[in-house]
Order: C-alpha cells, then structure tokens, then sequence
C-alpha cells in the first residue's frame, strides 16, 4: 500500500489520474455479514478539534466551524486534488457521507493544494464538481486548516466526536473497515441507533480503481527541487532554457527530457513543439501531472510504451494510438496495462508548446 506521508517545509507526496472528467464507475456495496465493532476502536481522547477559521473558500456549503459542528460526529479529511492517493480512497469518504449523514456523520474535505495551480479557486472548483464530491469542501490554500491540526499528511483523515474531540487519525490509504468502525462507534456514541453495521465495500473505475500489486516505482517530481533518476546528458539545467536529449537505454526508474524546456523549482515547461519526456518503469498505471500553458491552450500528445502505440494498455485520458490533449491542471492516466507486468519504457510527445510538467505517480 503506497502512502503519502510529507512534512509541511517540503509539502511531499507518495504515489501518484485523476480522471476528473473521465468515466469514473462506483458501486457501493454492502458486505452480507456486519462487521463487528471492536471494544475502544476509537482513541480515547487526541485533544479538540481546532477550528476550520482560514479557508480561502468553502464549497457545497457556507463556512463551517467547530461551534456549527458541536453534536455531530465529523470526519475531516486532508486531500488535494491531483494526488492519487487521495482520489483512490475518494469512493469511501463519498460512500460514507452518503451512509452515514442521517445519523450525523459531517465529512469535510479540506484541499490543501501541493502545485501552485491547485490554489487557484477555478481548479479546485472544476475538480470537486468532475469528481462528484457533494460535501463540504474547504479550500485551505494557504495551509491554515492543515496548520491547526499540525498535519503532515496526504490523504490524512482526522474523526471528531459530537462533544469536539478529536478521538482516532488514520494517514494515508487503506484500513476502511476499521475507519468505518470508528465512525460507527462514535455515531452510537453521540445516541445514533439502528445503523447498518455492515461495511462498504467499492467498485471503483478510473483513478480510483485500488493500485495494482505490482508496483516498482516511485512518485516521481520533474521540477528540480526534489527531482531524482534524471538520465539525459549534461544533468538539468535550472530555470534557463536548453535543448535536451532523450536518454537512449535508461535504467528502471530513469527519466529525462528531449528536445527544449525550461526546467524550474516545480515543473518544467516546453518551449518548442515536439518535446519528448521519457521514464522507464514498473507498474500496472502509469499517471503525470499536466497542465496546459497559461490562456488554457490545449496541447495534444501521443503517447508510446516500448516505442508502439499502447493499444489496451492505454489508459484513461489517452486511447489505443497514444493520443490525447492537456486541457486542465491535474493528473492524467497515460497507461493502465491489462497483461503482466515488466519493465517498461513510456514516451510522451507533446505536439504544440508550452505544457508544464509537474510529476510522474504509479499504481
């Protein structure tokens, strides 16, 4: 199970589409048999719930505080929005909103943006609507909510109980049945009766489809501040503009840059059409974080595993040729393999200029 676990000097990030406007299945299930409450599942006491004072915008409700919120169990969650271990535990936090909102549940979901471009409101907004996220998200742009709770987190997940305290935390993907249990135990708690014990369980496509089992490589960043395994000649050079060639034989985990960029703290930008990236890797999905240059311009690419177009390893946001567009700021599912799983090379070429290139993630 891939985690993200950062601290906030360098806000870092585990694994890594988001098909935010891609065809996302989910299918809540319930399990035949409940699942049993275990004696003092929730911790009993972590301190108050700080307050939510600080975001930059609230969607899907007005502003939300700790006094609004006294006698309801909340949950609230750290995610931001090309992350891909925040999308794929998504489908339980939307499952349990729904399950549990008769009962006084309240899940909150506060964006705390890694890349420049998810402060901006329009992004977020965009997201949370092509995600279908219907409860309360916060936009805590600036790290104030994340602050208060002295998070370090993605995704981080924090349950409250109706008097105000904080009484169990959970960082990173997996243990739902034992989160749904805590959420169980603090509804009962605060006089909820009659809940459906059992679990749910989620189908899920796209994004938010569980990793697959076979994964050997890491979140990769193309921005020099925290890049690594770059292969091309001469090394990167930082924030200036220079011509660069694809490494011909690169390692597993490698990666460079072909053709002209300039390279800065965050992410590299094409200067010139036909610029290539490459990365040899180890997964079923292969993601990267894209965005279009500045005025949205769409950019188109083609994609290539083993230098032939990926027919039914396509993924998502690109087809059996290796085509597709960059249209908004977020991840894009490049490849998703159906057979077994080897080393492989990707290659990406964008056709027009000036798309930014932020990360590669697997899954």
């Amino acid at each position: 199970m891939k985690r993200s676990l950062w601290s906030l000097g360098w806000i870092r990030r585990a694994l890594g589409v988001t098909v935010i406007f891609g065809a996302v299945v989910i299918v809540i299930l319930h399990s035949e048999n409940p699942v049993p409450l275990t004696a003092n599942t929730a911790v009993a006491d972590e301190g108050a719930m700080p307050e939510l004072g600080g975001a930059a915008a609230w969607l899907n409700s007005p502003p939300l505080s700790r006094e609004s919120l006294r006698g309801k169990v909340v949950l609230v969650n750290f995610w931001t929005y090309s992350c891909i271990n925040s999308l794929r535990e998504l489908p339980y936090l939307k499952s349990w909103a729904a399950k549990y909102k008769a009962a006084g549940l309240v899940v909150i979901g506060a964006h705390a943006p890694e890349f420049g471009f998810e402060k901006e409101r329009a992004n977020v907004e965009n997201a949370v609507r092509g995600l279908d996220v219907t409860f309360p998200v916060a936009i805590d742009s600036d790290h104030r909510i994340w602050r208060a709770f002295s998070n370090e987190y993605w995704p981080a997940n924090y349950f409250i109980d109706g008097k105000g305290r904080i009484r169990y935390h959970h960082f990173g993907e997996g243990e739902y049945v034992k989160s749904e249990q805590v959420i169980q135990e603090l509804l009962r708690e605060n006089g909820a009766a009659e809940l459906n014990a059992s679990a749910v369980r989620i189908s899920a496509d796209g994004a938010e489809a569980p990793p697959g089992d076979d994964v050997r490589s890491p979140e990769t960043y193309v921005g020099y501040a925290r890049t690594e395994s770059f292969a091309s000649a001469g090394g990167l050079a930082q924030d200036s503009t220079r011509i660069y060639n694809l490494p011909t034989r690169p390692s597993l985990n490698q990666w460079g840059l072909g053709g002209g960029w300039n390279v800065g703290a965050e992410s590299a930008a094409l200067q010139e059409s036909h610029g290539k990236i490459v990365f040899r890797f180890h997964s079923r999905d292969l993601h990267m974080v894209l965005a279009p240059p500045k005025g949205g311009k769409p950019v188109r690419f083609k994609a290539r595993l083993n230098g032939a177009a990926p027919g039914d390893d396509h993924g998502v946001d690109s087809n059996a040729d290796g085509a597709g567009e960059i249209r908004q700021p977020r991840m894009y599912q490049l490849i998703r393999q159906k057979g077994p799983i080897q080393d492989r090379t990707f290659e990406i070429e964008f056709l027009d200029p000036g798309v930014r290139a932020f990360s590669f993630t697997f899954g």
